[in-house]
Formats: structure tokens, sequence, C-alpha cells
């Protein structure tokens, strides 16, 4: 991603790239030739040629940015006679300098060079070079600089550090940030496919975006009619007069290569494929795939396939590229969605409850524009408060982790999922799924802050809140009815959901007229808000003669304005969601005008809304969240109480544990990985699992197998009396109700007696290893688990060993990097760690030894993704330190990660790093 928020391709040089480099250089003017090579070159020569383009990957490693088959920049490094130090050299067209082209070539040039043993990079820069000293400036190294014999030498080591990681993702932020605010605020849009047929896609996206008064230029492009919707058409895109910003695709799948040439050829920024038809399995996904690289390779975004479209109702751009019926009502809510059938069920919901958006973004099959990049732009947006997205699948579970962490702190992310989003794909989606537990990407979610729901209704349900209320400073809750029954309702329902019921009012009387009714009410809620222990309420009401909903939501949110506080309303009885409203969308499809697969799931072919997507009953003012069920009001408020919580606490600091020699470690891995090949796993044996683990300070008690008494009483001589004995089978090395272990072995007689006794009863299991260990201390057994997943990359779990992990499942779960916050989160969250801070009579075990060994872990897999499973089982703490007694370690060639250390989209729409 560019500067500028489009795209273009960067890959390695090659022998056949000859000629287009001849005519990059040939297009060059005479000011760069000078500062690229120090003398002006009218061309290059044949021989400069072959060594520019012909390198090897190891010592010399050159780069190529292309735009539309063009090259557009080259960045190369050559190793010095220090094999540890190359030259780096750029050189970038003038059309394309100062638009981020050089920074993401130098980030990807450092991380081929750290793969191949490069720790520097050197450069020689002519004084005034200033572009390119500001990029090697700006990078986020320690740059040294001086001069000599008139040129300016540059010199860095490139390891990552805290400032180069953060301008990266500073300016991966602003780009796609500024991709998606050009597809949100085009300065014109052009139809292709568009339709006399009212009720068809081409028609109702032409008219939606005319009827919404869009700002800027709008184009019709039939290829059979000459006037649509009241104005002129085109027959193709290059007859439109002007440029084209957005270009909406309603064609039939098989004309979309076509027009995405067309697109590419007339300079269009972005594309909205609303054309379904690419969920079909290999052939779907196959031209799903290269609508996206085509596209890619010339600069352009894709929204879709299978968008419901594109909303924005700032008035300064009034966008409404969609098929919805209409532009909902301006507010600053943000709303994403996958699929078009979930976009029509938020869109109806908003209709429903009157709830205003600030911008939508359906993307259809997320095979380009996802989540991730709805949120960098929504992070700028002053228009947008809070966002809710609906996730029918993840692309990129790290970077959305990183990005909604940071988003969150400012502004609330509501996240609604499926407990099987990540473990199965819908149509279309061509991206991973996760090996870990199901409750693994949950606590992802809570690791990022977002508010995690489960429907669209529940989502809803929160975004009224948040899009309308100031978030509440504390647990408490007050509670305001005119019916004792549904107080205690509303107050069981608080209690449940974890808030603190500090006023309960149930003696409100509204029978009297709505004169008299709404000051007393008024008066009443007052009183309980202006409590310094109700930080929130919530007012339940049946319905009352001579008394409006609307008249008493105003009150409601009257009381809530003067105090400052977030206020709910529930009006029992009175408000129906579920009555659809005929007529709420009418798309038809016209066949031969567009496929039948753009029409959006959900919406009726008769031209008559789905049931639920309609409204009905009174329009309360969306400033004053009304609900028509106690339990979903006080869920929702508990779930926004939560996160308010989450976002006054200490979010601590990630720190690296002490005595790491990351070197020396990878070094070990890749002698070990030497010996496999394909997809295999090399479980590393007791020393060399040692040997890697030492790398990060970590130790694990010596188990010595044998075969004989002779071999186990001399390993206990040399290990130290007492010791314990166990069996090396898998399932039964640590269960001593099983037989499998022997503690406290105190001399050789009882050791002798305890091996002949173990293999007699583990002879009719198959159990015959056995091996001898040192006693550790007594303490609490955990588990301590780092897998490498194909769907969220480097995931740690922990737990209480035994029964509770065993049988019950209680884990918690965390995604490295770790805060020191998150490391305290993580052992406090299973349900049994209340036994390690000193449970009926135990002790008290040392926390902050168990923190540092997870935090070693956790660093330790952050930095391998070859390390395919490492596994503590078990770990003793006891109040004085830590004993790892078991250690399961095995490698494997590692999956590319959904976040690599540089910045990177994939070019076919799969998932590969950076992959949004």
């Amino acid at each position: 991603m560019l500067r500028d928020g489009s795209t273009a391709h960067l890959r390695p040089i090659r022998p056949q790239d000859a000629p287009a480099l001849e005519r990059f250089h040939a297009g060059q003017s005479e000011t760069s030739i000078y500062l690229r090579y120090f003398t002006y070159k009218s061309r290059l020569t044949p021989k400069e040629l072959k060594r520019f383009t012909e390198v090897d990957h190891v010592d010399r490693v050159a780069l190529v940015v292309e735009r539309s088959g063009a090259i557009v920049g080259v960045g190369r490094y050559d190793r010095l006679e220090d094999p540890e130090e190359a030259e780096v050299a750029f050189n970038i067209s003038d059309q394309y300098q100062g638009m981020g082209v050089g920074s993401i070539l130098l980030e990807h040039l450092a991380a081929a060079a750290r793969e191949r043993g490069v720790e520097r990079f050197s450069a020689e820069v002519l004084p005034e070079n200033r572009k390119m000293l500001t990029v090697f400036a700006e990078a986020g190294y320690e740059v040294r600089r001086h001069f000599d014999d008139g040129v300016v030498m540059v010199e860095f080591a490139i390891d990552p550090t805290d400032r180069s990681r953060a301008v990266m993702e500073s300016r991966e932020h602003r780009a796609e940030a500024r991709s998606l605010a050009d597809l949100l605020a085009p300065r014109s849009v052009a139809v292709i496919g568009a339709s006399r047929a009212w009720g068809s896609i081409g028609n109702t996206v032409l008219t939606g975006i005319l009827e919404g008064g869009f700002t800027g230029a709008v184009y019709g492009v039939n290829t059979e009619a000459l006037e649509v919707a009241g104005m002129r058409s085109y027959a193709t895109l290059a007859e439109v007069p002007g440029p084209v910003d957005l270009a909406v695709l309603a064609v039939p799948k098989e004309e979309i290569p076509g027009v995405v040439a067309d697109c590419a050829a007339a300079g269009v920024k972005g594309l909205l494929v609303i054309t379904g038809g690419f969920s079909d399995g290999g052939d779907g996904l196959a031209r799903q795939r290269e609508l996206v690289r085509a596209a890619r390779a010339n600069g352009m975004r894709v929204i879709g396939p299978a968008s419901l479209g594109l909303i924005n109702t700032d008035p300064a751009v009034s966008l409404n590229a969609s098929v919805a019926p209409g532009m909902p009502q301006r507010g600053t809510l943000g709303l994403f969605s996958q699929s078009a059938a979930i976009g029509v069920l938020l869109y109806a919901a908003c209709s429903r409850r009157n709830l205003g958006v600030s911008s939508v973004v359906s993307a259809g099959n997320r095979a380009d524009v996802s989540g991730n990049d709805a949120m960098q732009f929504w992070e700028d947006d002053p228009a947008t408060s809070a966002i809710g997205l609906y996730l029918e699948s993840f692309g990129n579970p790290r970077k959305f982790s990183r990005i909604a962490r940071r988003l969150a702190r400012n502004k609330p992310v509501i996240v609604a999922k499926s407990d099987v989003t990540g473990l199965r794909l819908p149509p279309g989606h061509a991206v991973r799924t996760t090996q870990a537990p199901r409750e693994a990407v949950d606590a992802m979610l809570q690791q990022s802050g977002v508010i995690r729901v489960a429907t669209n209704e529940e989502l809803m349900d929160v975004a009224q809140i948040v899009a309308s209320q100031p978030l509440p400073a504390g647990r408490g809750v007050g509670l305001v009815a005119n019916s004792a029954a549904l107080g205690r309702v509303l107050a069981d329902n608080a209690e449940r959901n974890g808030l603190a019921v500090a006023a309960l009012e149930t003696g409100l009387d509204l029978e009297d007229g709505q004169s008299r009714a709404l000051p007393r009410l008024g008066a009443l809620l007052d009183e309980v808000l202006a409590r310094p222990d109700v930080h929130s309420a919530v007012v339940i009401l049946l319905p009352a003669r001579g008394t409006t909903v609307e008249a008493l939501a105003d009150a409601v949110g009257r009381c809530g304005t003067r105090a400052g506080k977030p206020v709910l309303a529930v009006f029992a009885g009175i408000l129906d969601a579920s009555v659809p409203t005929e007529g709420l969308f009418r798309v038809d499809t016209e066949p031969g005008t567009a496929d039948p697969e753009t029409a959006a799931p959900g919406i009726s072919q008769s031209g008559t809304a789905d049931p639920g997507t309609g409204a009905s009953g009174p329009r309360i003012d969306a400033a004053v969240p009304a609900y028509s069920s106690p339990g979903n009001a006080v869920a929702a408020l508990a779930a926004v109480v939560r996160y308010a919580q989450w976002r006054r606490r200490d979010f601590g600091e990630t720190v690296e544990p002490a005595g790491i020699d990351k070197d020396r470690a990878e070094d070990l891995v890749d002698a070990h990985l030497a010996r496999i090949s394909g997809a295999e796993l090399l479980t590393l044996d007791a020393a060399g699992a040692a040997e890697l683990l030492a790398c990060y300070g970590i130790r694990v008690l010596e188990s010595v197998p044998f075969e004989t008494e002779d071999q186990a009483v001399a390993a206990a001589e040399r290990l130290g009396w007492p010791v314990a004995l166990k069996t090396t089978d898998q399932h039964l090395r640590h269960r001593l109700d099983l037989g499998g272990v022997r503690l406290n072995i105190i001399d050789e007689a009882a050791l002798r007696g305890n091996i002949r006794h173990m293999r007699q009863m583990l002879a009719a299991a198959g159990a015959e290893g056995l091996e001898v260990q040192a006693m550790a201390p007594s303490g609490q057994g955990c588990v301590v688990r780092g897998l490498e997943d194909p769907l969220l990359g480097p995931l740690l779990s922990f737990g209480l060993a035994g029964d509770a992990v065993n049988l019950l499942g209680d884990w918690a779960h965390a995604i490295p990097p770790l805060s020191t916050t998150d490391l305290a989160e993580l052992v406090r969250s299973p349900r049994a760690a209340r036994k390690l801070f000193g449970y009926q009579g135990l002790p008290a075990v040392d926390i902050a030894a168990l923190e540092d060994l997870i935090n070693r872990v956790a660093t330790l897999k952050d930095h391998h993704p070859e390390v395919a499973l490492l596994e503590f089982n078990p770990v003793m703490v006891s109040g004085d330190g830590i004993t790892v007694l078991s250690a399961d370690v095995r490698l494997g060639n590692p999956e590319v990660r959904t976040d690599s250390a540089r910045r990177a989209m994939s070019a076919w729409g799969g998932p590969v790093p950076g992959a949004a």
C-alpha cells in the first residue's frame, strides 16, 4: 500500500526484467539519474543491465516495485567484505517519489537481509538527495551519518526496534485509512452495468446514488441504452468525459475481467463489486483471486465481490452506493459487515431503532478490503465515535488485534461473531481457519478490548448506548420502575450481569396524565442519578394512560443529559421490533443486465422485505437507548461497563525478559530444521530441548531414562536424593493416581524396589520405559503451552495441571507479545486459578516467577514461528520459585504468519503476510 492509498506489486528482480529496467531508466529525469549514479547516464549498458538484473538473492538482492506491469522503483543490497554488512541503493520513478516506495523497499530489503545473516546497512548518498536521506532518517533505525569526500555516509543496524515498528505501523495506518477514505468519499462514481429496468441491481445502485444527493459526478455505463435514470448513458468507461474515482460493478461475473481492465486503463482508484457468483469453490475462487490480482497490480482496491455496497452520510459526500432503499439517518456509528445478507440485517436494525450511522462498508467476500481497513479509517474519522463489525471470518487476526486494541482505547469497537467464526468459512471466503480451541478466538478479542457479542441484535443493543451515551464511570446502576415486579426482575438481571444495584425505585406512578407524570418521572430519576454511587441508570416502564412513549423517552433523555451519565429506557410491552415493514428493500435482478447473484441474500426477488428486516412501533429519538426487553438492556449496559473498565485500566508494558540469546536460538532452530523437509514435525530430544530453552533462560529439571536398575541408581546418585521415578509413557508420566509416578524415593533399596513394582504394574498398559528425576519443591502443578496456529499465529495457553485442563478444559489463552497486564490477567483467568493465591489453607505461590516463565515462553513463540509446539507439563509453582519438570518441543517449517514485520498485502486474495 502506497502513501496515497493505492497499491503496487513488490517482487524480486528477474533476468528477464532487463528491457523493463531499461525503459524505467529512460523515463527518469537527469536529476534522478545523477542522484542515483553520481553521474548522468543516458542509458544503461548491457553489462550494467546484466549485473542489475542477475542476482543470487543471498549476497546480492534486488527488489522491484511495479504498477501496471511497469517498474516504478528498484531497491538493492550488495554484501560487503564484512559479511554482516551490506550496501543499499534505491532508484524511484520521478512520478512515484514521495509516495512511500523507498520506505517499503527498505523494509523488505532489511527483512531479506536479516534472513541471510546481514546485520547492518550502509549507503552513500549525495547531500542534495534529501528525499533519500529522509527515507533513512524516518525509518526508525538508529542512523549514523558522516561526510566523506563530498558524500554522506549512512550506517544503521537493521534489527527491528520499537521505533522502527512504530514507524511501520504508522505508515501502514495512514495508507490504509487513506485508501478507504478515497472509496468512501470519491469525487466521481461510475456505475458499470447501470440499467433502465426498475428493481435491477444496476438501476437500484444508480438511483440510490442520485437520490441520495451524492455531491460528486455520477456516470452510468450501459452498452445498449442511451439514457438511464434520466441521465445520459455511456457505452464504455473510456467514453466517460471525466476521471472516475470509484467504479461500481453490477455486471455478470463473466464480464468482470474485461471491466477491470477498462477501469485500470481509465485510472480508476477503487472498485465496488456488487456482482456475486464467486462462492462456488474452485472456479469461483479462482475468478475472485484473479479479480484482486488484476486490481492490485493496477493500483486499485476492491470492495466485494457480493457486496451490499458503501454508504457515507457526511453531507459533504452523501454517498449511497448500495442496494439499500435510501440514505440512512446520519449518526456517529460506523458499520462493517461481510456478506450482503448480514448487511441487510444491520441496515434494517438501524432503521428499526432510529439509529444513525456515519458510514457503512459491506465487504462481501472480503477478497481485499476488510474490517482491518475499515478500522484504520474510522480511527481517524471525526464523524465516527463508535464502530460495529459483524465478522464471519478472519483474514489476519494478529493485525486485527493490534489495530482493534489501539482503536478501542479511544472509540468503542463492537464485534459480533458466531461461535464457529474462525473454525468454518462462509462461501467465497478464501482465508485460513484455526486449529486452536474455539475459546482462543474469543480470548484474542477480549485481549483486544473489543465488546464481543453473538448476534446483530446484540450488536445494536450495545451500539445504541455507545453511540449516544457517555461511558459509565463504574458498576453502580440505579433502577427506576413503575412496577415492583419489573423492578425486581431488572435488579436480578443487573446483579447476574455483574452490575452493582446502588438504587432501586419501584413506586413511580404515571397514571394521572402526562402533565403530572413526566415531572414526577424527571424528579425521581434526577434524584437517583445525583447519587455518587450511581454511574448509570435503567428506567423500565409499563404502558400508562395519557402518556406517550415518545414523551417518556424524551424526559428520560433530558435527565441523562443533565447528569452526564448513561441512561437506558425499557418500554415493556410497548416496543415491538419484530414486525416487518413491506417494501423496505425492493431489489429485483434483470436477466442479462446483472448476474442473479448480485442480488444481496436476504433481499426479496418479489419486491418485499424478508421477515424481520422492517420497522414498526414508536419512533424514539436515537439519543435515548430504548429496549423492549429488560434482559437485553441490562446485558448491553453490562458489556459497556466492562469495556469502560478495560479502557481505564493500566495497560502495562511489553518487557522482554533478561538473559535472552535470540541469535543462538535461531542458529539452533535452523540446524534442527535442516534435518526435516516439507510438513514434517521434529520432536526435540531432552538435550536438544534443554539447549534451545536455555537461550530464553528456561531450565528444565533433568530426567534420566534408564534400562537397568544400576543405571537408575547411578543417575539418582548424580542427581541427588530424594528422586522421583516416572514412566516415559506420555499419557501416564504425570498420573500419580494411575501408578505412573513414584515420589520421594530416598535411597538405593527403595529405588530398586519401586522399579520392579512399577514395571509389573505398567506391563499391562504397555508402558515399559522408565526415567529418574530429582524431586522438585512441592507446589501447584500448572501447564504452559505455546503453539503456532494457522490462523492466530503464536498462541499461548495456561491452566492448572490435572483435571482442570484435561477434563474441564479450564484454559486461558493469549496472543503474544504480552504486556505486564496481559500476563497478570492470563494467570488469573482460569477458574481454578484461585488455588494459586491461597485457597482453603493452601499457601500462595510465586506469581512473579510464574509470570516471568510465561513471558519467556511468549517471547520465544513470538520470535520463532518454527516452534510448532512447546508444552511444559507440569510446571511446579511453589512459594519461592518454579520448576519445569517436563518439556515437549516440536519444530516444523512454519506456515507464513499473517502479520509479518514488513508491510505486505496478498496479490491474489489469500492468506499471506499482511493480508487484511
